[in-house]
């Protein structure tokens, strides 16, 4: 028994004006790319491989870091392929540095999880993500948001844009459910705040369930907004329909049509408000 976790392949900690290009990342023990508290951060042109069945072994998770550019890669991993974290539980509530200004773009992979996440250790606050022209082949949940009771902190400012998933269990996933807790110190009155989260321009086939999102009874998710999505099923034209409860926001020419919680816009450009 050792009390430590696996380790990362690459772990950069409180450096700043990094670039990592041009290398390829194989069988690594835990999370492959892990910059934390780092600021100015290229990472471009890798290519990262881990067997579909290790666990753990994300792609890239930039963990409170800010002005972080990910562009250009080809990822297949056993676990998230890019995850934007900040903190666990009453751990990253104290320490309280966000990651922002997260850029990620041209991203190709495949993995039995999420192909781009948010969270779920999310307790210093993320804001100000983009992620956009991403290629998603046979994953888990093609899009996934997910943060739990006893995080706090926030996500806010989200946009996911331009992605092509083909096979998925479940397209898009936004949850206040999600992740476990390092210990039994953390608060259960801790909770997250998720606000202005944009998910746009998303064609899917072989979707096998549209997805799901779903708040906090007391902490609702507000200021979602889903714009020109198609997700088709594997036997039928469009997915099964999105399940909804404890959010709001708005959808525009979204099929299979979300859920009642998400009102209809019927103008161009609807997410504009929360971007």
């Amino acid at each position: 028994y050792l009390p430590f976790t696996r380790p990362n392949l690459i772990e950069f900690k409180n450096s700043r004006s990094i670039i990592i290009s041009n290398v390829i990342f194989q069988n690594s023990p835990f999370w492959n790319i892990h910059p934390v508290y780092c600021s100015n951060v290229v990472i471009r042109y890798v290519t990262i491989l881990a067997p579909l069945d290790s666990p753990n072994t994300d792609g890239i998770d930039p963990d409170s870091s800010s002005n972080v550019c990910i562009e250009d890669s080809y990822i297949s991993t056993g676990d998230d392929l890019v995850a934007v974290k900040s903190g666990w539980d009453e751990y990253g509530i104290n320490y309280g540095r966000p990651s922002s200004g997260i850029v990620i773009r041209r991203i190709t992979g495949s993995s039995p999880f999420a192909g781009i996440a948010v969270g779920s250790e999310t307790s210093g606050g993320v804001e100000n993500v983009l992620a956009e022209d991403i290629n998603l082949y046979n994953v888990g949940v093609g899009i996934h948001v997910k943060t739990n009771i006893g995080r706090g902190g926030f996500i806010r400012n989200i946009t996911v844009s331009g992605v092509y998933m083909e096979g998925a269990r479940k397209g898009i996933k936004i949850a206040g459910d999600v992740g476990d807790h390092p210990d039994e110190n953390f608060n259960p009155n801790a909770l997250p705040v998720v606000k202005g989260i944009t998910i746009k321009n998303v064609w899917g086939v072989k979707v096998l369930d549209s997805g799901s999102i779903k708040g906090l009874k007391n902490s609702p998710f507000t200021g979602i907004c889903l714009s020109d999505i198609n997700l088709h099923g594997v036997k039928g034209p469009t997915s099964p329909p999105f399940k909804c409860s404890d959010i709001s926001g708005v959808a525009y020419q979204v099929k299979p049509w979300p859920c009642s919680e998400l009102t209809s816009s019927q103008q161009t450009g609807s997410c504009s408000t929360y971007v």
